[in-house]
């Protein structure tokens, strides 16, 4: 006879708990944890066949197949294109792309028999976003079934190559008694669909949505269900979306998409550099260069600062597209360095297009910018700066160096400052590379 007892998971990350409400020892969230029965089954389980293992260098290991979506950045990101019995997590902030790009992709696919499972929208306002962004494909069906049972059921029926599933939130089973988007509907649904794609060998994509924390909603209970996981980045007021691969069991997971929105969707940016450079034509003091890895990806940001003398008695600091703490610490570091008393001034820094850059390696350029605006002098326009500034002044060594050197040349910038540790792996282009050792040598260099 089975046992039951009563278990708890985080409605956060997922995670299984002793009490029903309190701080997760997981993730540290305060709220109530959803309740689950689970039953143990006290008979032992009879063996009767079960698959041999095999040399992993055996010639009968299916080849990877894939489908390409003859959209660019999406396939970039996904290693090639999509991959036969895969299934893919697409994730983002409500509003910013996620079901537009699918329906893009669904247009774009060299493949017919494909269906669309929407749970949140109606079949008309699907149909006025289709007409929108010109969604002209016959062989693309459309469904608003929620119900898990159902969409397996006509899963079996059509044998789709391809559904995706709007959201994974909105899908509920009838054999589970917790709420649709709860840590037990959202894993139960996901496992089973999984499932099901490997079986029939259809593409199966999932949109979910995020918390406040930034996450997928369950997060720890879905991404190890799924092949892929996507995040579709950008807000409201951003001309651009970037589609990152958090995770990838066909292809690297250091390939990002560039995306520029418009009114007829999203739309693929094959050039990021050009895209991110400023329209300024003459370059004002405060204004630098840098190149910017995003995945395996070199482009070209520009860097604006400000430093004003402070009209109040608080000197404020604003940051757009870098993290506050490290302008703080180059703010540091300038005035204990270089002798640039940032305490009594207003600082305000911007990288164009409303990127978000978290990488090191950018800030060389973006205390060439604040030193330029302090001191009211106008940088080379010619020039890009590379490197990662330490404590201590030094400028240290960055990866990716050859791919950021030849991405400035290629665009015809006569002048690359990178860090002097860098030269000995460089070769030598058109432009001049010029080694730089501390930021007291860079200034002596560009002022």
């Amino acid at each position: 006879m089975a046992k039951s007892k009563k278990m708890y998971y985080c409605t956060e990350c997922g995670q299984e708990q002793a009490k029903w409400a309190g701080r997760c020892p997981n993730c540290g969230a305060w709220h109530t944890l959803v309740e689950r029965e689970v039953s143990k089954k006290q008979q032992k389980v009879k063996v009767d066949k079960t698959e041999e293992p095999e040399p992993i260098n055996t010639d009968s290991a299916k080849q990877i197949t894939r489908m390409g979506t003859n959209i660019g950045e999406f396939d970039r990101v996904l290693g090639g294109g999509l991959v036969q019995g895969s299934v893919i997590l697409l994730g983002g902030e409500p509003g910013v792309g996620k079901s537009t790009l699918m329906l893009q992709v669904l247009n774009k696919l060299d493949t017919s028999n494909v269906v669309y499972f929407s749970g949140e929208e109606s079949k008309e306002q699907i149909r006025l976003r289709a007409d929108r962004l010109e969604v002209e494909d016959e062989q693309l069906l459309l469904s608003t079934e929620s119900s898990l049972e159902k969409i397996i059921y006509n899963m079996d029926k059509l044998t789709p190559n391809l559904i995706v599933v709007d959201s994974i939130q909105t899908v509920h089973s009838e054999e589970v008694n917790n709420i649709p988007g709860s840590i037990t509907q959202v894993k139960e649904c996901s496992s089973r669909l999984a499932q099901k794609a490997k079986e029939i060998g259809s593409i199966v994509i999932l949109i979910g949505h995020i918390t406040k924390s930034g996450n997928i909603a369950g997060p720890k209970v879905m991404e190890h269900l799924v092949d892929t996981v996507l995040y579709l980045e950008g807000g409201d007021n951003d001309l651009y979306r970037v589609l990152r691969t958090m995770k990838n069991r066909f292809g690297s997971t250091n390939e990002v998409g560039i995306f520029s929105m418009n009114e007829k969707g999203l739309d693929s940016v094959d050039n990021p550099s050009s895209f991110f450079l400023s329209e300024q034509k003459e370059k004002t003091p405060g204004t630098a260069v840098a190149v910017s890895m995003e995945g395996t990806r070199p482009f070209l940001i520009e860097i604006q600062a400000l430093v004003t003398d402070s009209s109040y008695g608080n000197p404020q600091r604003t940051a757009h597209g870098i993290g506050y703490k490290r302008l703080s610490m180059l703010l540091a570091v300038l005035e204990k360095r270089a002798g640039y008393q940032m305490g009594v001034e207003d600082v305000f820094v911007n990288i164009v297009g409303g990127m978000k850059i978290d990488e090191t390696a950018i800030n060389l350029s973006l205390v060439a910018a604040l030193a330029s605006s302090f001191r009211d002098k106008k940088l080379d326009p010619k020039s890009v700066y590379i490197g990662e500034v330490g404590l201590v002044g030094e400028v240290r060594a960055v990866p990716f160096i050859e791919k950021r050197v030849k991405e400035a040349a290629k665009f015809g910038y006569e002048n690359i400052y990178i860090p002097d540790s860098n030269l000995d792996t460089v070769d030598q282009f058109e432009s001049q590379v010029i080694g730089v050792k501390s930021i007291g040598h860079f200034f002596s260099l560009v002022f």
